[in-house]
C-alpha cells in the first residue's frame, strides 16, 4: 500500500451498490469469522459530538483540509491552523466515548473481533479501553516539533497559546472535524503561534495531514494485522480517504470477505460482501448485546 493520505472523491464506481443486509446477518458474519479486523471512521465519533468531514454520499461538508506541504512551508498557514485549533481543541478534548466505542471494546474483549484500525485522531477508542488500537492517522492529543521531534501534550500547548494570546479575540463561526474551528478570516492573522519548547521550531499536531506520508512503523503494523485477519468489518467510514480505501481493496484482493456498517454509500461498494446501512453507534450497541 502507498503511504500518502489523499483527498479523492467517490470516483467512477459511484453507481455500484453492495448487497444490503441486516444486523442479524452481521452478527452471523462475526460468529463465522474469528479474526475480524475492524476499520473505523468518523461515523463512530459523530455520536460524541465530533463533526464528520463528509455526508452520506461522500461529499465534503466543509472546507478542504490543510495540505501537509502547505503547512510545512507556510508560516501563515500554520498561524491559521493554530488559531482555529485554539478554539476547536476544547470541544475535541471534552468529547467522551459513546455507546459505539464501548460496544466495539466489548466485542473485542469477548473475542468477537480482533484488532481495530481507526482513521480517527480523537483517541476515543483508547479511552473506551479498546484492547488493540492502531491509530492510522495519528493522535490529536499530542504535538510534535517538525524540526527536532520534541513531543508535547496538546493540553500544555493550549495553556501556552492562551498566555500568548491573552488579549487576542477571534469570532468563532462554527466547529469542524478534528478539533478545528471556523473563524472570521479577518481574525486569525493576529494570532501568535507558540514555538517548540526545546528548539523554538515549528509545531504540528501528531496527526497525518492530507498529502503527508503515514509513518513506516504504522504501515508495517497495519500489514501485520491484515495478514492475521480472516475478514474485515468497516464501521462509520465512507472509505473515500486513500489509506482506508486501499486497505479494503487489498483485503478483498487477498480473498478476505469485507462487510460495512455505515450510513450511506462507500467508495468501495464493489468489494463489499454486504453492507448494513444504519447509524453505527446504535447498531454497534445492539450488535454487542446480541453477541456478548
Amino acid at each position: 500500500m502507498t503511504a500518502t493520505i489523499r483527498i479523492p472523491e467517490m470516483g467512477p464506481d459511484a453507481g455500484v451498490s453492495a448487497p444490503v443486509a441486516d444486523l442479524p446477518a452481521l452478527a452471523e458474519f462475526l460468529t463465522a469469522h474469528r479474526r475480524v479486523l475492524v476499520l473505523t471512521g468518523a461515523g463512530c465519533s459523530t455520536g460524541s459530538g465530533i463533526p464528520a468531514y463528509r455526508d452520506g454520499d461522500g461529499r465534503w461538508l466543509q472546507r478542504r483540509p490543510i495540505l501537509y506541504p502547505e503547512f510545512a512551508v507556510s508560516a501563515a498557514t500554520r498561524r491559521r491552523y493554530w488559531a482555529r485549533s485554539f478554539f476547536g481543541w476544547p470541544a475535541m478534548s471534552a468529547a467522551c466515548p459513546n455507546a459505539g466505542h464501548f460496544a466495539l471494546s466489548r466485542l473485542a474483549r469477548s473475542g468477537r473481533v480482533g484488532a481495530l484500525v481507526t482513521q480517527n485522531v480523537d483517541g476515543l477508542h483508547r479511552r473506551a479501553q479498546q484492547p488493540s488500537v492502531l491509530e492510522l492517522h495519528g493522535r490529536l492529543d499530542r504535538v510534535c516539533c517538525m524540526d527536532c521531534g520534541h513531543l508535547e501534550c496538546r493540553d500544555d500547548l493550549q495553556c501556552r497559546l492562551a498566555a500568548l494570546n491573552e488579549r487576542w479575540n477571534g469570532r468563532v463561526l462554527g466547529i469542524n472535524a478534528d478539533g478545528d474551528a471556523e473563524l472570521d478570516a479577518r481574525d486569525w492573522p493576529g494570532f501568535e503561534v507558540a514555538g517548540c519548547q526545546a528548539c523554538d521550531g515549528r509545531l504540528k499536531p501528531e496527526v497525518v495531514f492530507f498529502g503527508e506520508s503515514i509513518p513506516a512503523a504504522t504501515r508495517q503494523r497495519l500489514a501485520r494485522e491484515l495478514a492475521r485477519a480472516d475478514a474485515v468489518l468497516t464501521v462509520g467510514s465512507s472509505l473515500v480517504v486513500g489509506s482506508a480505501f486501499r486497505l479494503v481493496r487489498e483485503a478483498a484482493g487477498n480473498g478476505l470477505p469485507v462487510v460495512a456498517l455505515n450510513r450511506g454509500r462507500t467508495r468501495a461498494e464493489r468489494w463489499l460482501h454486504f453492507k448494513v446501512d444504519a447509524d453505527c453507534v446504535s447498531a454497534l450497541d445492539r450488535l454487542a448485546g446480541m453477541l456478548t
